[in-house]
């Protein structure tokens, strides 16, 4: 990681439009013409660089971006798609069929887990969830039809954080492929460096950073993805999740301050997890030295961009979550919605929300009380002012009480 900056590598970067503009000029059709049926026949069989047929198969736009998110995570090549599940589903069916196995974290996003419990069963594959933070545990759950080790980086929405490098000696040793969703900390985790075989994000969360548009990727390497978009067997293709040109050509602009905003993103969250804890709250966020992976999760870090801008808090019920959260958006802290990377805070509760596809039995084996709040933290410039806005919202529903807050 030390010799790898992926916000030097997106810099680096430099299109020109068809006219000579600044930004890469926006291919807005869905089909192109040839001037010869050879050429036509030739870039249908994939044996044409430089041209293109329909863009469902790719568009100057989608490559666009394409190039620039596989700079970012260090791979060889990227192909974007028109959601995160998007992206996640077309590369866990092009690696597994009926009979093989996955081993997944069991804090995962609550859509990936839906697709894993309950849809790919259909197709005659299986998961297997596991404490990803535990590295005998995993290796143990590894079965002769094993395909793929799945985690995110930081888990959603515990923040539960995957030692990435020991599970890809895990993965080389059983000749698995290990698939890592690196959705909350882009820039400050490069997870294909520390042996991850494919780096997928939503492209809808940070990397975009304004909530106005739904998008995916899968990173690795050439091959992958040229099986992917195989016209004859790869799952994007023939599964058609195709991102709109407009909508890469919007992701590519945001893309060039996703650094300045992780910055502060990553700032504002530590100052306030350090703040809220030291108030006697429930804090779990990575760069606290009382998270069971801080230790950890500073050794895969790139330090520029710091420990991310999740950060969750329990305040002991749902009815208590639920008030809190009405009472902070009626003052204009944020907003009470899902996803993440917005420039305002959001806050949910995802019990309830997006890891409602997960049991109740299992969310409580997992830790995930129903008091428990997810925050966004957003871009507020006076992040002092937000602590104590948010201190008196707490105050007043008696989260914290005078006794239990140092005044200052």
């Amino acid at each position: 990681m030390k010799n790898f900056n992926p916000a030097d590598n997106i810099q680096d970067l430099q299109y020109f439009g068809e006219f000579g503009g600044v930004n890469p000029s926006i291919s807005d059709s869905s089909t192109y013409t040839f001037l010869s049926a050879k050429t036509m026949f030739d870039t249908f069989e994939g044996n044409m660089e430089g041209c293109y047929l329909y863009s469902r198969h790719s568009s100057p736009s989608n490559l666009y971006l394409d190039k620039a998110l596989a700079a970012m995570e260090g791979t060889e090549t990227a192909n974007v798609s028109a959601s995160g599940m998007g992206a996640i589903t077309p590369t866990l069916l092009q690696l597994c069929g009926s009979g093989d196995h996955i081993v997944s974290s069991r804090t995962i996003y609550g859509g990936t887990y839906a697709f894993l419990k309950n849809f790919t069963p259909r197709l005659g594959i299986k998961t297997t969830f596991v404490d990803i933070t535990k590295l005998d545990v995993v290796e143990a759950a590894i079965t002769p039809e094993t395909k793929v080790l799945y985690c995110e980086t930081v888990s959603n929405p515990l923040l539960e954080v995957a030692d990435i490098a020991g599970l890809a000696k895990i993965a080389k040793k059983h000749n698995l492929k290990l698939v890592v969703d690196n959705t909350f900390s882009p820039l400050s985790v490069s997870p294909a460096k520390l042996g991850a075989d494919i780096v997928i994000h939503s492209l809808t969360k940070y990397i975009n950073g304004s909530s106005d548009t739904v998008g995916g990727v899968t990173c690795a390497s050439q091959e992958f993805i040229d099986s992917l978009k195989n016209v004859n067997s790869g799952a994007s293709m023939l599964l058609g999740p195709t991102m709109d040109s407009l909508r890469s050509a919007s992701v590519m602009k945001n893309l060039r301050t996703l650094h300045i905003r992780m910055k502060q993103h990553s700032h504002n969250a530590m100052y306030l997890a350090d703040r809220f804890e030291k108030d006697g709250l429930k804090t779990v966020y990575p760069g606290l030295k009382s998270h069971p992976s801080n230790e950890l999760y500073t050794t895969m870090i790139n330090p520029e961009y710091g420990f991310g801008g999740m950060m969750t808090l329990d305040v002991g019920t749902l009815a208590k979550a639920n008030e809190l959260m009405e009472l902070m958006q009626a003052k204009n802290l944020g907003y009470l919605a899902v996803s993440l990377g917005f420039y305002k805070t959001l806050f949910s509760a995802p019990g309830t929300s997006t890891s409602s596809e997960i049991p109740m039995e299992e969310q409580i084996e997992m830790g995930l009380t129903d008091g428990l709040i997810r925050f966004s933290i957003g871009l507020d410039n006076d992040i002092e002012r937000t602590y104590q806005m948010m201190k008196k919202c707490m105050m007043e529903l008696n989260v914290l009480t005078s006794e239990s807050v140092l005044m200052e």
